[in-house]
C-alpha cells in the first residue's frame, strides 16, 4: 500500500539551531501514529513543516503521492490535511456551530448550506451538540479542545494532525477525549498524534515514534519503544542499565 504520507530526510533550522535534523518516515492511509520527545525535540516543528507554516530547509514532503513542500497551507489544507493547536484560539464572538461553518466553509471549500448537515453530525460525534448555539468565548478548557477537534475534522481530512489535545484535562476528560478520538479514526481518517501523556497515546495508537533533538531516536510498537532503554533514559529520565 503507498504511503499517504511520507517525509524524506527534513530539516529544519533557525539561525545556528538545527530543530528537525534530517528526519524521514512515512505514513500509511488510515494509520494511527504518536510522536513522543522532551521539551524541544521538535514535535511541534513537524506538524508546523507537513501543514506549510514553516519551510523545510531540506529535504522532501510527500502527501498522497505529491510533493507539497512548495505549497501553501491553504492548498494542504484543501488536500485534506488538518490540524488542532496546542492553545485552542476559537472565533469567541461566534457560536459554536459558527465557528463549523467557517472551518467546512473555507476549509473544506464548500458552500454554506451545504455544510449544515455536515457540522451537525460533527457536534455529535465531539459532544457539543448541547453548545452549538452558545459563544464559543464561554466554554470550558475540555469543550474548547472539542471545539478544536471538531474545526480540524470540519475539512473532512484524511490526515489529522493532533497537537498535545490532551494537555490540561483531567483523566476522566482524557479518557472521554480518547474514545472520541477512537471514533474518527474508525471512520479511516489517518492520524499523528503529538502528546506528552503518553498512557493516553498508547492507548490507542498502533505506532510510536520518538524523537530527540529533532532526530529520530526509535520508532515501532509503543510497548517496545517505550522499553527501549534509550528512549527511557532520554524521554523518562530513567538511567539506561
Amino acid at each position: 500500500m503507498a504511503a499517504l504520507l511520507t517525509l524524506d530526510n527534513v530539516s529544519k533550522r533557525y539561525g545556528a539551531l538545527t530543530v528537525v535534523d534530517r528526519l524521514g518516515f512515512a505514513l500509511a492511509p488510515g494509520e494511527a501514529l504518536g510522536i513522543i520527545g522532551p521539551n524541544g525535540a521538535g514535535k511541534s516543528t513537524i506538524f508546523n513543516l507537513i501543514t506549510g507554516d514553516v519551510a523545510a530547509d531540506a529535504g522532501r514532503i510527500d502527501f498522497d503521492g505529491a510533493d507539497v513542500g512548495g505549497l501553501p497551507p491553504h492548498v494542504r489544507c484543501h488536500a485534506g490535511i488538518g490540524r488542532t493547536y496546542q492553545i485552542p484560539h476559537p472565533f469567541g464572538k461566534m457560536t459554536v456551530f459558527e465557528n463549523l461553518l467557517v472551518g467546512a466553509t473555507f476549509g473544506g471549500r464548500r458552500r454554506e448550506r451545504d455544510c449544515y448537515d455536515h457540522c451537525a453530525e460533527l457536534l455529535r460525534l465531539t459532544g457539543l451538540l448541547p453548545k452549538a448555539n452558545v459563544f464559543a468565548g464561554t466554554l470550558t478548557l475540555l469543550q474548547r479542545k472539542r471545539l478544536e477537534l471538531a474545526r480540524a475534522l470540519a475539512i473532512r481530512p484524511r490526515l489529522l494532525l493532533l497537537d498535545e489535545i490532551a494537555g490540561g484535562l483531567t483523566e476522566h476528560e482524557c479518557r472521554e477525549l480518547v474514545e472520541t478520538i477512537r471514533s474518527i479514526h474508525a471512520r479511516g481518517t489517518a492520524i499523528i498524534w503529538v502528546e506528552h501523556i503518553v498512557h493516553a497515546l498508547v492507548s490507542f495508537v498502533g505506532r510510536l515514534l520518538v524523537l530527540n533533538f529533532g532526530r529520530k531516536l526509535d520508532d515501532g510498537v509503543p510497548a517496545r519503544v517505550l522499553a527501549n532503554p534509550i528512549v527511557q533514559e532520554v524521554y523518562l529520565g530513567m538511567p539506561a542499565s
